[in-house]
């Protein structure tokens, strides 16, 4: 690509803001400059690397997490907007695959669409009523699902929630949970 570098970078920041998961290398094809290019306009805009973006992101969305532990979110929240809308992000490690062939067992994925779910809703007593799971594509070792949950439906304390996976852009799992806002009896 041969435009300005004021275009360039205009370009760099719109992309960055609608994906901030990209890596230089996927940004430097993307614009069709080379990796040392990219590096310069971030510094140059003040735009951290991924794993610092990533990072940020995180601790921003921890800080509105009731219904769950920190320990308890399968994978690493990096968006949480209660009600509305929640990110994670899971790498898979050869422990969480079949011995044979290096393909992420399903309870995994599983687990991270269910914790995301259940932490878009706000509270100390939130469970999981219905989930049903549809996977689409084998997820292996060492690649990363980012998964995105919103809310479809509020219905008083009960919530329809929409759980999508994704690996490098493609759906790997599709996820709907009705996760329940529970009174406490007594």
């Amino acid at each position: 690509m041969t435009k300005s570098p004021e275009l360039r970078r205009k370009k760099l920041k719109e992309i960055i803001s609608q994906n901030p998961f990209l890596t230089d290398e996927q940004l430097a094809t993307t614009l069709g400059v080379s990796i040392q290019t990219i590096r310069l306009d971030r510094m140059i805009l003040s735009i951290p690397e991924q794993r610092e973006r990533i990072e940020t992101m995180a601790q921003q969305a921890y800080q509105n997490l009731t219904s769950l532990a920190k320990e308890d979110i399968i994978g690493r929240l990096l968006v949480l907007e209660p009600e509305e809308k929640a990110v994670s992000i899971m790498e898979i490690m050869p422990e969480m695959c079949f011995q044979e062939g290096d393909i992420a067992r399903g309870h995994f994925l599983f687990a991270q669409a269910n914790s995301l779910a259940v932490a878009l809703v706000p509270g100390k007593n939130v469970v999981t009523g219905i989930a049903r799971m549809s996977f689409k594509k084998p997820v292996y070792a060492w690649q990363k699902v980012v998964a995105t949950a919103m809310v479809r439906v509020k219905k008083q304390n009960k919530f329809y929630i929409k759980v999508v996976g994704n690996v490098e852009n493609e759906i790997v799992y599709l996820g709907r949970f009705v996760v329940f806002k529970i009174q406490k009896e007594g």
